[in-house]
């Protein structure tokens, strides 16, 4: 039965309908004593009576809904069960997600470049390179081993292609048919070290491989090994990339040589491996913490296993709708199985802490039962919505992987709160009534303590609170103006993860391997075809040179480096002539640059790099960098001085100059997230203030409510800005979790604040002692449990999933404090009740515990 039935003066009259009442002198003097009319002569205030009527029909009607529930509970749980298989099947069946690039829409200009080039030119993603450093590489018995190593990764299943040293080719000009011929620097079988020697002088002279498949400075060799780009996209990978290591690792091994792999193939399938792994963990240790919390909370194993169970079935639905919507497990949406046991588990407990108080209360089961729904279905309802609300917003971006997370995680919560609201109560009813063991925690001495001290608080050091509160945000303010936005392509790994340390091995051996693609148009056909070609390639030359001369640039391959190749042959292989030709030079070069269709020369190294550096129509060319990982703050200034350079060389009426890669798609991706995540978190403050102010009518109560909220949030990201921590996408991410859930401590508060107004005759204060010792103890508890849950995700090996952990669990903490502490002060202080005379008994400006 709702408190406010209890109230001196209640008759069974009083239950009657809207119109009957305020005829019956006893309802009318019942009314009265609730503060909804004026006892002094005047006529009843009709909006206060009307929204006192409202307010008990809502609550009529989560009673009956609890009814129903119990009534039909054997049916409700029958159709639960079912259900939950269904979603069982579907969630057995989703995959991991081996895409990498998804940050950005499918109509972006910027995506359709990179489609288009990919279509002409083929996947820039899809090379794998091997490195390693020794003197000795050139000494026989190890190079054999090296040519064994590169014959085995030739043969591997799904591997297309290799470029490395053992396989390297020679252009030597043949004088009787006035061509250059295409031959191996080094021989299949090597009889002794002195033709090994010979061989490895030869290769030494070719500056065509320098850089590209050795560092002689640093004694660094590399191997590219290009896979099958559709068995990238599959869950066959994990085979591929695993054969190519066991066989790298093993020659490592054999010849004590440390060995290092990178390349975004590597990189996505150890990601996704990571993630599937983690996943799992996580999974099992947030039921875990979450099944020891609540033993030591309720210390009862059929409420501990029942919560656990409508958290598991809620896992299970969020995991079939992500198969419904035809999903895969990405980096973001395999959070969402132990997100939903951290948000699953305050609704048990709040529904059970409810139901132990009303059994408390009413010493009978069934009743217990209903008012636990009426007075917590509402309530749990909003909690769940805010919190649906702060995931669904990343919905309405375009970014597929921020959408595929956004619609999932919405969905889910509210299908979990279905869940709780049929499942708790139907099974309650089937078990035994708590004992005195089960409600004890009720009584815990150090609570009381605890909320004693927030009461004495709130009502005696106000000022220090407004004090301490701007303190915070001065602080957090100053930490604010502090950040920055950075992002890089593996800023997620820790820097002490392989991943991370092999491709640091390449970007300090060889630059780098991200792939920047610059492609060239001619704007006709047969724009790149013979003489009138060589301008342009002289310009291309110009550009390379220009990038090679950058820092964080190897350098540039293009089909300038391919004639300078051909050239230094016609001069008999001299390094000194390793150089674009010149008008004089220029008679080979139209006949050099038909690819014909000998035999054989398809397989050849160099002929497949001439081949993929133009397209068929001979109007586009491609000149390919790899460069290293600077993060999207650095890149654009180095894309921007290099743009500058190429519009000086290629005017825009004859030649339209594109930079495309995943380089330039990781960039417009992180700055589209960013943008879209700054947008989402707007979204979220406008909706959750729209929902709240639907709950409470009240401008008053909704101010009240969001500041004890942006206070944390403006808290966390300052302290991002004093730690040096970069607003990046994972961590953007977390406003928007942070805001969805931290709310519901603030719902729950001000729920009961509402109910608890009309016991007090309209008095504030009061109401808000009452309110704090009633709403405590499961605010703590709740938070206690989401900030042990999020802190689980510091375990992670990804720094987004970390940052989202103690960055999360740190905005729990302060919103737990500030909507026990602040948020009592600014009701005392701003909210005043209407039908409220100033100065009379039931003014918050009297006696404050009048």
């Amino acid at each position: 039965m709702h408190p406010i039935f209890s109230q001196a003066g209640e008759t069974p009259a009083c239950r009657t309908h809207y119109r009957s009442v305020g005829h019956r002198p006893e309802c009318r003097r019942w009314s009265e004593n609730l503060g909804y009319t004026q006892k002094t002569g005047s006529s009843p205030e009709k909006i206060s009576f009307f929204a006192f009527f409202v307010k008990i029909n809502q609550f009529i009607m989560w009673q009956k809904l609890g009814q129903f529930i119990l009534r039909y509970r054997l049916t409700l749980l029958i159709i639960l069960f079912a259900s939950t298989g269904f979603m069982l099947y579907h969630g057995l069946q989703v995959h991991i997600s081996y895409e990498f690039v998804r940050t950005i829409p499918v109509d972006n200009p910027l995506y359709k470049q990179y489609l288009e080039f990919k279509k002409q030119f083929g996947d820039d993603g899809n090379t794998l390179v091997i490195g390693c450093k020794t003197k000795d590489l050139f000494e026989k018995d190890l190079f054999e081993d090296y040519v064994s190593l590169c014959r085995e990764l030739r043969k591997t299943d799904k591997v297309e292609g290799l470029v490395s040293i053992p396989n390297a080719v020679n252009l030597v000009k043949n004088d009787s048919t006035q061509k250059l011929d295409v031959r191996p620097v080094f021989p299949s079988t090597l009889s002794s070290q002195a033709g090994l020697d010979s061989a490895a002088a030869v290769f030494h002279t070719l500056p065509f491989y320098k850089g590209l498949l050795y560092n002689p400075e640093t004694n660094a060799y590399l191997i590219a090994v290009r896979i099958n780009k559709e068995v990238l996209g599959s869950k066959a990978r994990e085979k591929v990339i695993g054969q190519i290591e066991n066989l790298v690792y093993a020659f490592g091994d054999a010849n004590n040589i440390e060995m290092h792999i990178s390349g975004l193939p590597l990189i996505r399938t150890n990601m996704a491996i990571k993630v599937q792994k983690e996943m799992r963990w996580f999974l099992i240790g947030s039921v875990l913490i979450s099944a020891i919390i609540l033993l030591l909370f309720f210390r009862s194993v059929s409420a501990t296993v029942l919560s656990l169970g409508v958290v598991i079935a809620g896992v299970i639905w969020s995991m079939g709708i992500m198969h419904l919507f035809g999903y895969n497990i990405s980096l973001l949406t395999a959070l969402i199985p132990p997100l939903i046991v951290v948000i699953g588990i305050p609704n048990c407990i709040y529904f059970l802490n409810k139901y132990h108080t009303s059994w408390q209360d009413k010493g009978e089961k069934h009743k217990a039962l209903v008012e636990m729904v009426g007075r917590m279905g509402v309530v749990t309802l909003f909690c769940n919505i805010s919190a649906a609300i702060g995931f669904a917003v990343f919905a309405l971006t375009k970014s597929a992987i921020l959408k595929e997370f956004g619609m999932v995680a919405g969905i889910s919560i509210m299908c979990l709160f279905l869940i709780s609201l049929t499942a708790i109560p139907a099974v309650l009813s089937y078990l035994h009534a708590p004992t005195s063991r089960h409600i004890k925690y009720l009584d815990f001495r150090w609570l009381d303590r605890v909320l004693t001290i927030i009461e004495k608080w709130v009502f005696n050091h106000t000022r220090m609170i407004y004090l301490i509160t701007g303190l915070v945000i001065i602080f957090s303010v100053s930490g604010i103006l502090r950040l920055k936005s950075v992002g890089h392509m593996v800023d997620d790994i820790p820097q002490t993860d392989k991943i991370y340390t092999d491709l640091k091995f390449f970007e300090n051996n060889f630059k780098g391997i991200m792939p920047l693609e610059i492609v060239i148009d001619t704007k006709k056909k047969n724009g790149i075809a013979g003489m009138r070609a060589l301008n342009i390639f002289q310009k291309i030359d110009s550009l390379s040179q220009y990038i090679a001369a950058q820092p964080a640039m190897a350098r540039p391959l293009s089909l300038a480096e391919a004639l300078k190749f051909a050239k230094q042959a016609f001069y008999d292989g001299d390094s000194l002539n390793y150089a674009m030709p010149n008008a004089f030079d220029g008679a080979f070069v139209a006949d050099y640059l038909k690819v014909k269709k000998d035999t054989g020369s398809s397989n050849n190294t160099f002929r497949q790099l001439l081949t993929a550096f133009i397209d068929s129509t001979r109007q586009k060319t491609r000149i390919s960098v790899n460069m290293a990982d600077v993060g999207s703050q650095k890149l654009p200034f180095i894309l921007e001085d290099i743009r500058k350079r190429s519009d000086e060389l290629f005017d825009s009426t004859h030649y339209k100059v594109q930079f495309t890669g995943t380089s330039i798609t990781f960039l417009e991706g992180s700055r589209f997230i960013i943008s879209g995540l700054k947008e989402s978190i707007m979204w979220a403050f406008l909706l959750i203030a729209l929902c709240m102010f639907y709950l409470f009518k009240s401008v008053r109560i909704l101010v009240c409510s969001l500041i004890p909220n942006i206070v944390p949030l403006m808290l966390t990201a300052g302290i991002m800005g004093w730690a040096g921590v970069p607003l990046k996408p994972s961590t953007v991410l977390i406003f928007g979790i942070a805001l969805g859930i931290a709310i519901d401590v603030t719902i729950r508060f001000l729920v009961n604040y509402r109910q608890e107004l009309p016991g007090n005759n309209q008095r504030v204060n009061p109401t808000v002692l009452q309110t704090i010792h009633q709403t405590g103890i499961s605010i703590i508890y709740t938070s206690l449990v989401l900030i042990a849950g999020f802190s689980i995700f510091m375990f992670s090996g990804f720094g987004g999933t970390k940052a989202l952990g103690w960055l999360t669990s740190l905005t729990l903490l302060s919103a737990t404090i500030t909507n026990l502490v602040l948020l009592p002060v600014l009701l005392a202080t701003l909210h005043r009740p209407k039908n409220i005379v100033p100065g009379s008994p039931a003014d918050r400006s009297s006696d404050p515990l009048r």
